[in-house]
């Protein structure tokens, strides 16, 4: 016999089961496994440093170009509004130029091909120079593949960069929160974003994959990536 309570409990659970299905789509927490991944222009391997997984990333192709779509990128990820978090990890190489700045960040909203994105990278070395001006070039926001940072230089626009207080070989903790066309980015934890942007140049509908970008000269390594899908 079925009773209003068995009923009542069955409903109960069932919701309860429609919660956890509904929470398990809206985060993503990803594993340093490289079959996660698909690579563009560049190469990927799982590492540890210091009994740590993490996964190493190179520039294979377009070795000399800057600000190109050299990135890695999660497969089945369809990304618009929510919270990207991971800590990464930049080396030099040995035969990096000495333009070379660690340079190390994030794609998200990448498109099917990997022909438009939008992405955030650091330049290390710069966080710990003597040079005042080097270390107001800390972060750089950039939208692939119209508005990079030779694009904003050349025609002085600002607002895209700003200091960051730490160099290479030191993991960090970047969070990425992203709504419609804005953008804040948050280093280590703390409470204000080191750089904030009102305009993202793809615009507020834009949407795709999450992933990693490889600049000119860095040995970079990324682990404990998480993704928080709001819609």
């Amino acid at each position: 016999m079925v009773t209003k309570r068995c009923v009542l409990s069955s409903i109960i659970d069932a919701c309860y089961d429609i919660h956890a299905q509904r929470e398990a789509v809206m985060k993503r927490t990803v594993t340093e496994n490289i079959e996660e991944f698909e690579t563009v222009y560049t190469k990927i391997d799982e590492t540890e440093i210091d009994g740590v997984k993490a996964i190493r990333a190179l520039k294979a192709d377009k070795i000399m170009q800057f600000d190109e779509n050299t990135i890695v990128k999660l497969k089945d990820c369809d990304f618009h509004n929510g919270i990207i978090r991971v800590k990464m990890l930049s080396r030099l190489l040995a035969d990096a130029p000495d333009f070379a700045r660690g340079f190390i960040g994030i794609v998200y909203r990448v498109n099917e091909n990997s022909s438009e994105f939008e992405s955030f990278y650091t330049r290390p070395t710069n966080g710990m120079s003597d040079d005042p001006i080097r270390r107001s070039h800390g972060c750089q926001y950039f939208s692939y593949p119209g508005y990079t940072f030779a694009y904003f230089r050349e025609f002085g626009i600002t607002g895209y960069e700003a200091p960051i207080r730490y160099g290479l070989d030191e993991w960090v903790q970047l969070t990425a929160v992203i709504e419609d066309e804005k953008a804040a980015f948050y280093l280590n934890e703390e409470t204000e974003p080191v750089l904030t942007v009102s305009d993202m140049k793809h615009g507020k509908d834009a949407r795709g994959s999450v992933g990693f970008f490889c600049e000119i000269g860095t040995e970079a390594f990324f682990r404990d990536l998480e993704i928080e899908f709001k819609d």
